[in-house]
């Protein structure tokens, strides 16, 4: 009897192992629940290990284990799920370096507790396929593309439509992972549920399926699932700016922008916990920001979409054809010719590589069966790269070789200087004509980099009139609303990338610009201020023209002065000649 009270007392320690180390993370203090609760699965994915484990091995541990033949309803007990989670790990472990093998036994353990929690809370001792299916496939690692594919072909019928009941059940299953995580009241299961995430349509393919489930934002009882893969994705992203609460000179993951306050800026740390300092308020309106570009690539992204030369943005997913899939269950690769085990596995991995390749490249056909000819094609391309690899490194020896003659012929020596005066005097010149062009393309970058000042002026300008403006007015053009009627805390803008306005202004951001310009700020009271800015904007394109034709004629003196050097090493190479023709011997 004490030995068996031990072991229930050991048991009740292991299930409770991790929803204590959670605790501890403190994430409740994460004021949005969305990222309250894709921070807290996304704990559980990586101190279970799934995150290491990709979507489409997940899908051949259920082929192994004989759960695609299965019915969805059909039950199976703690002991099989156990024997799958071994299989899973056990496998993993196969394929990771050994300096990164995972602890298999706490992994199983760790993960099977969380599942018999979520899924058995009553202690049946029993679970259903489709709910094991949707919980391994929706934490497990991969893109969320692959795992709604995989998704959907489990809930659409022989026709490639979804079936609303399957769509309704997998709600049911799915929802039940923020109740495990204690935020159950924010995204728990309604009856609902499933038309408030396709409120009109009543045909949902797999384009459409997609549309709606990767949308920004996507319905709101999944809106923590593309969070927790976003979350994953910025984990290591550095951004070299200073935190406007914490003061910290760098942040990691994600980082969030006021659009109300100038240049004000939050970590992820601070934005989760509701931080707030000077004029800001957490009612303002933030941009949420997952890379960091640098000044110069936000103002090429900005001088091109004011040029209109910006690509047309690509969808958020491909275009899938709308026949029926296949279900992802890779069952159709069990059926194998060779009576080898090995060459069986060969075969596996060989249809596998070739399907994948197919679905990634969008192909409506069939994966071509015979493999011997894409390894004939992919020989020819290694064979082909080789070649052009070494006539790149012929080219860069000889271009080597071509600029030490050029350099060795450039240098005047005494023996051509007593030869030839001549040559030596316009050896002189030429070099006084390339450092003539040095200053001269200074210049012209001293130019540009005043002419860019004084645009930055222009807009500061033209913000701080707009600002006065709107004060006299008592509106504020740059306000917008922070929140919904339906929601009591404003949900972050997700971004990329975004523009940014100079922080600093010259003193003298007028100088060097236009009569028309000046005249326009001289008064006391501006005129048309966009036309004024028009008209300068006008008078900096000519000044860009002219220094065009300066840059051109820089490059045709650089001609003249290559032609000229050529010149010169011919008339070298004839004194050469000419002085051994005529030289007598001494005796």
């Amino acid at each position: 009897m004490i030995e068996e009270g031990s072991k229930s007392s050991k048991s009740m320690v292991e299930k409770r192992q991790l929803f204590m180390e959670m605790r501890a993370q403190n994430f409740d203090v994460i004021r949005l629940s969305t990222y309250r609760t894709a921070c807290k699965l996304r704990f559980v994915q990586k101190r279970c290990n799934l995150h290491l484990v990709d979507v489409w091995n997940m899908i051949e541990a259920f082929r192994d284990n004989g759960l695609s033949t299965l019915d969805h309803n059909a039950e199976i007990n703690v002991s099989r799920l156990e024997t799958i989670l071994s299989s899973i790990f056990y496998q993993l472990n196969k394929r990771l370096p050994t300096t990164h093998q995972i602890n298999v036994d706490q992994s199983i353990g760790l993960l099977l507790n969380f599942i018999v929690a979520t899924y058995d809370s009553e202690g049946h001792g029993k679970l259903t396929v489709f709910a094991m299916k949707a919980m391994l496939a929706t934490m497990c690692g991969g893109k969320i593309l692959d795992k709604l594919r995989y998704i959907f072909s489990q809930i659409s019928d022989s026709n490639g439509v979804m079936v609303f009941a399957k769509f309704d059940q997998f709600l049911r299953e799915v929802l039940k992972l923020p109740t495990a995580v204690f935020e159950g009241p924010s995204f728990g299961y309604t009856e609902h549920s499933v038309r408030t995430c396709f409120p009109q349509q009543k045909k949902i393919l797999l384009n459409t399926f997609l549309d709606v489930l990767m949308a920004d934002p996507p319905p709101q009882c999944l809106v923590w699932l593309p969070l927790m893969h976003r979350l994953a994705n910025v984990e290591n992203v550095f951004h070299p700016v200073e935190c406007s609460y914490c003061r910290s000179e760098s942040m990691m993951g994600f980082r969030y922008r006021c659009q109300q306050c100038h240049g004000y800026q939050l970590c992820q740390s601070c934005f989760w916990r509701g931080h707030a300092s000077g004029p800001h308020s957490n009612q303002h309106q933030m941009k949420e920001h997952s890379s960091w570009k640098s000044p110069a690539k936000k103002l090429s992204h900005a001088i091109s979409k004011s040029l209109g030369c910006m690509p047309i943005g690509e969808p958020p997913h491909p275009v899938f054809p709308e026949a029926a899939e296949r279900p992802q269950d890779l069952a159709h690769t069990t059926t194998l010719e060779s009576p080898s085990r090995l060459d069986e596995e060969h075969r596996l991995i060989a249809r596998y590589a070739a399907r994948l390749a197919a679905e990634a490249s969008n192909s409506t056909q069939c994966p071509p069966t015979d493999l011997s000819f894409n390894f004939d094609a992919n020989k020819q391309q290694r064979q082909l790269i080789a070649e052009l690899e070494n006539k790149n490194r012929e080219i860069l020896q000889e271009i080597q070789r071509l600029r030490l003659e050029h350099e060795q012929a450039s240098q005047p020596t005494p023996e051509k200087a007593q030869q030839n005066p001549t040559l030596l005097a316009e050896l002189r010149l030429l070099r006084h004509r390339k450092d003539e062009l040095e200053r001269r393309m200074s210049a012209l970058q001293e130019s540009r980099r005043e002419l860019m000042v004084q645009l930055e002026g222009l807009m500061r300008l033209l913000k701080d009139e707009e600002q006065k403006q709107a004060a006299q007015t008592g509106s504020s053009p740059h306000s917008s609303p922070s929140h919904s009627a339906s929601c009591t805390m404003p949900m972050p803008i997700r971004s990329t990338s975004a523009g940014s306005t100079p922080t600093h202004t010259p003193q003298d951001c007028l100088a060097g610009v236009g009569d028309d310009v000046l005249d326009a700020f001289s008064q006391g009271v501006p005129r048309n201020l966009r036309n004024d800015l028009l008209v300068a904007a006008d008078s900096i394109t000519n000044t860009m023209s002219s220094l065009v034709k300066e840059l051109h004629s820089v490059d045709d003196g650089l001609e003249e002065e290559e032609e000229n050097m050529r010149n010169g090493r011919e008339k070298v190479s004839t004194l050469k000649h000419s002085g051994k023709r005529h030289s007598t011997p001494s005796f």
